[in-house]
């Protein structure tokens, strides 16, 4: 993170206008500051799979490393392509309009390449990505908010063995993915959005006597 802009981000405590998520992972804990006021929009969708339990027992899948130095980059996480835990896509939030930049530790929602189709994937990143930042034409991706705690979480995981993948994610693919347990509020209450749950379906029955 840049030391001159460290002043305008919450430290890991409860800070009006953000609500902290911790993101439990087979590998440590990641803690984030969703921003509710500047990117409302995505932060509610990303609180939305958090209350629903939808991140609950997906993976960080995605180590995207820099050529020019492997330990900058970012990694990915969330639903990948199970439709069972998705909810609708959400309007975008460009950083033109949110003011919010891809600087390093920076939580963003990641969506096919066309508009206003994120839903439940998100990545972080590992050093400064301007060129995410929407510029002329080009959309790029909303980012939400921040790594207020675990960067070094993030960054084992930007540096585990990769292979596979296709088109933009050639070679990015974790060939192990890791884990993420649990992601829970830490600030403020809950709010699932009661609907159902069908990737459950089967998960909590009693084997027959």
């Amino acid at each position: 993170m840049c030391p001159a802009l460290a002043w305008a981000f919450p430290a890991n405590r409860p800070t009006p206008g953000y609500t902290r998520v911790a993101i439990e992972t087979s590998v440590g804990t990641i803690v984030v500051a969703v921003d509710n006021k500047r990117a409302p929009r995505t932060a509610a969708n990303f609180l939305a799979y958090v209350d629903d339990d939808r991140f609950d027992g997906v993976t960080f899948y995605r180590a995207a490393r820099r050529k020019s130095d492997a330990k900058l980059g970012l990694i990915q996480g969330g639903i990948d392509t199970d439709a069972r835990r998705s909810l609708p896509p959400i309007p975008h939030e460009p950083t033109s309009k949110t003011g919010l930049r891809h600087l390093d530790a920076t939580l963003s929602m990641a969506r096919p390449n066309r508009p206003d189709s994120a839903m439940g994937n998100f990545f972080i990143t590992a050093g400064a990505t301007p060129n995410m930042d929407a510029r002329g034409d080009y959309i790029g991706y909303a980012a939400f908010g921040h790594v207020v705690a675990g960067m070094d979480v993030v960054r084992r995981i930007l540096a585990m063995p990769t292979c596979c993948g296709s088109g933009p994610m050639r070679g990015q693919m974790i060939i192990k993915p890791v884990a993420i347990l649990r992601a829970r509020r830490l600030d403020g209450v809950a709010r699932p959005t009661r609907g159902v749950k069908p990737w459950l379906i089967g998960l909590r029955r009693r084997p027959l006597s």
